[in-house]
């Protein structure tokens, strides 16, 4: 009878992306306000380099990137990786959603960004869900841009990037073109 009582304490086995952790509260913040089916990442890394990086998330969390940033906006085109986790830096939210995702849904991801400074919005191809938040180590994967927790990520993550301050305006404006993958390959995905 005691192993039977012990087995009914033993947490569920969750199963997380990459390096995932169970989610923390930003310092500051209570435990309450984490928002449900966080991510987080531990991001060791944020220097400036030249090239590919080959990040361990899709869409990447942060880590090393181009010395350029992403300006924040609305973008009908994927951007390049390396640019915007330069914006994640700054304290950008980076919205990514698959490029079928229905045209409503994406009005509301560009009027969300209409609204934002520090909100860089972009379709990605090959995303583990319809709509990924991305923050400095912090990710959310939902079904719909009308989710209510999309609305909690921008608020509590945007402008808490690790160079406090940083602009979203005035770096670049490149886009890479969704590449159309090839009969039974993987989806390619951007990473100018």
């Amino acid at each position: 009878m005691v192993a039977a009582a012990a087995l009914t304490l033993l947490p569920a086995l969750v199963v997380l992306p990459g390096d995932a952790q169970q989610a923390t509260p930003v310092a500051g913040t209570p435990a309450d306000d984490v928002i449900a089916g966080l991510f987080t990442f531990d991001v060791p890394s944020r220097e400036h380099v030249e090239g590919h990086v080959d990040y361990p998330q899709t869409p990447p969390v942060g880590g090393p990137h181009n010395p350029v940033f992403q300006n924040c906006g609305f973008y009908d085109q994927p951007v390049g990786n390396e640019h915007a986790v330069h914006s994640l830096e700054h304290g950008a939210v980076w919205i990514t959603y698959r490029p079928d995702l229905p045209t409503d849904q994406i009005a509301l991801l560009r009027d969300l960004a209409a609204q934002h400074d520090h909100v860089l919005v972009s379709p990605y191809p090959g995303l583990p869900a319809p709509v990924v938040a991305s923050a400095w180590g912090q990710q959310l994967w939902l079904d719909k841009a009308d989710d209510p927790r999309l609305g909690q990520f921008v608020a509590l993550f945007e402008n808490n990037g690790p160079e406090l301050g940083g602009p979203c305006a005035g770096g670049t404006s490149e886009t890479v073109p969704i590449a159309t993958p090839a009969a039974g390959s993987p989806e390619a995905t951007p990473s100018a």
